[in-house]
């Protein structure tokens, strides 16, 4: 049996209302001509604090961006209420291009990818000289991940007052990395943090470290207009300190322009997404010597390029060992 007659017209066909009342579904998405720039702060449960101009403004990310997320750093385009009122919402609607990313996973086999933080050109990796103990291993993988990311490495020693400071920056000698060693008397008188201040100027740096060295205690000192909880004391049985700061914050710096990035203190910094070929790019010194290298040489094997150019005198052998030492960091434990 035929549903309609021979010239069936309009009329005679049957929809379907839409229950629901929604609009068809469409790919198009509007061009937000009239966003306005801003940049992420903080993020807490969904809710991104956003720096607008002078105004600080909450907001949301719209769903158009899918599963990319906004991460501290981040230049973003946000639309809606933008008065920073309480109890207004406005939304992210684009990230614009980062100009850095600096990455790392829980371990070296997670393939899971955390951003720490977007756009920062450099990064303070902030140790104690003691209470608790400087770990090594732990500041050579900071290292890598900054070299990767193409961020520049600045070292801060903390509490030299309790123990000396030359082992440990003859370690890091050869790497030609910039460093600031402060005693804990010079934070209340504001000497260490104008210290530090003068390598943070015309910078976005994040700052990383283990619980318990001092680090938001020293951002509290540069930016006491906004100061965050302080440190915990350092656990007497483990030597690790407590985590006092629970979420990345960008803070703008105090008589200099420049922003610093507390990050929450880590006890392990995971490198599976660094290229190993991409850390020999933060020693230009080593690069001309591996022209002969064979095809995928990771630099540290029988056949590499680099024993015989080095020998030649071309580079101090230190930088090849230092190259060498934070290329197999990755292989190690961070308490090792």
């Amino acid at each position: 049996m035929r549903r309609y007659g021979k010239n069936p017209d309009e009329d005679d066909i049957r929809s379907r209302p839409n229950p629901k009342g929604n609009r068809p579904r469409t790919n198009i998405r509007p061009k937000h001509e009239d966003a306005a720039e801003g940049m992420v702060l903080t993020v807490d449960r969904g809710r991104l604090t956003c720096l607008v101009g002078d105004t600080v403004v909450l907001a949301m990310k719209a769903r158009e961006l899918g599963r990319k997320a906004a991460v501290v750093g981040d230049q973003v385009m946000l639309v809606g209420d933008l008065s920073g009122k309480k109890d207004t919402l406005a939304r992210i609607v684009r990230i614009e291009k980062r100009r850095s990313v600096l990455r790392r996973t829980a371990d070296d086999d997670d393939p899971f990818e955390r951003v720490v933080v977007a756009n920062a050109d450099q990064l303070a990796v902030v140790t104690a000289l003691a209470d608790p103990e400087p770990r090594p291993r732990l500041i050579d993988r900071c290292l890598v991940a900054a070299f990767d990311a193409g961020l520049e490495p600045l070292l801060i020693l903390t509490k030299s007052d309790l123990a000396s400071a030359a082992g440990l920056l003859e370690t890091y000698r050869p790497l030609g990395i910039r460093y600031v060693v402060t005693r804990r008397d010079e934070l209340a008188t504001g000497e260490a943090a104008d210290r530090v201040r003068e390598y943070l100027e015309g910078r976005m740096t994040a700052f990383v470290g283990h619980s318990g060295v001092g680090k938001t205690t020293l951002v509290n000192a540069l930016v006491p207009d906004d100061r965050r909880r302080t440190t915990g004391q350092v656990n007497a049985v483990t030597g690790r300190g407590r985590h006092t700061t629970t979420s990345a914050l960008a803070l703008p710096l105090e008589k200099v322009d420049g922003w610093v990035i507390d990050t929450p203190g880590i006890r392990s910094f995971g490198l599976h997404h660094v290229d190993p070929s991409r850390v020999i790019l933060a020693f230009p010194d080593l690069v001309p010597g591996t022209e002969n290298c064979p095809r995928g040489c990771s630099h540290d094997e029988p056949d590499c390029a680099l024993d015989a150019w080095v020998a030649e005198g071309h580079a101090d052998p230190s930088r090849l060992d230092s190259l060498r030492r934070l290329l197999s960091t990755r292989e190690r434990r961070e308490g090792d």
